[in-house]
């Protein structure tokens, strides 16, 4: 199986591209936008030409990682390196006979969802609240078009929280309180979501979560473990302090009132 990951030389795309070119019977090429001190790592931008076409040739499996991965990302970034890029991604996959594509989308979906109650999953309605989020919203919809209509497989996974920093290990140090804490996702679960993703058969469209085994999380992982065989081996409780809890419950305050605002309910003070 030829495996290529687009944004190769990134923070997940090479811990995955590192990953796979060590299993046995697999091929793996990737993409970047910048240069990677890789002679399989080709240097492309996905969304400004065509000369990585010809990169597809014999790809069964494209893993999408590439793009603005910032949720604080401009809309012209987003439009141009998130929806412009994914959308001509996807055409040429079709075309040129790739099997499926899987979408590195983002738990951003749920944003407006910090601070309710409901459960996550791939029934929950979408509610991005930055242009990061509305891009993935639209990768994952463009996504179910091709599979649709094309032929194509796609596999969005909706990926919690691998740090940069702290060596990937989750705790209070994370930003967001609980809500942060509860969508860590362990390097080991990562590769192992994504390859139950490449491997998986049957699946024509799914949009699933990806996050560890996090007792008490509001991301419900049965799907992505029903759906595409995965089987995370990590997890690890929210620790929050009183500061943290504290600091929610303003915040969830100040949301609830900004919405309402927006709704046009807020007291006429």
């Amino acid at each position: 199986m030829h495996v290529m990951i687009t944004g190769a030389g990134g923070h997940l795309g090479r811990k995955l591209f590192d990953a796979l070119e060590g299993d046995p019977d697999r091929t793996v090429s990737g993409i970047d936008i910048r240069p990677v001190d890789h002679p399989n790592i080709h240097i492309a931008d996905l969304s400004d030409d065509a000369s990585w076409v010809s990169l597809l040739e014999g790809v069964d499996v494209i893993v999408h990682l590439a793009g603005d991965r910032e949720p604080g990302a401009s809309w012209a970034s987003a439009i141009k390196h998130n929806m412009d890029a994914t959308l001509t991604l996807y055409h040429h996959a079709a075309k040129m006979g790739v099997g499926r594509v899987v979408l590195a989308s983002s738990n951003w979906i749920h944003g407006d969802k910090r601070f309710t109650d409901d459960r996550l999953d791939s029934t929950t309605p979408p509610g991005p609240i930055n242009a990061y989020g509305m891009s993935k919203l639209f990768c994952e919809r463009t996504g179910a078009y091709f599979a649709e209509h094309h032929g194509l497989s796609v596999i969005c996974l909706r990926i919690g929280w691998t740090q940069w920093t702290h060596d990937n290990q989750p705790g209070p140090h994370m930003a967001m309180g609980r809500w942060g804490q509860e969508m860590w996702l362990s390097d080991r679960d990562f590769l192992n979501g994504m390859r139950a993703a490449i491997n998986a058969e049957g699946v024509q469209f799914a949009a699933l979560n990806l996050m560890s085994d996090n007792p008490g999380m509001r991301w419900d992982i049965s799907e992505t473990k029903r759906v595409i065989d995965y089987q995370p081996q990590d997890g690890s409780p929210a620790k929050t302090p009183p500061l943290i809890v504290f600091k929610s419950a303003i915040k969830g305050i100040l949301s609830f009132h900004a919405i309402r605002f927006a709704e046009g309910f807020f007291p006429d003070w």
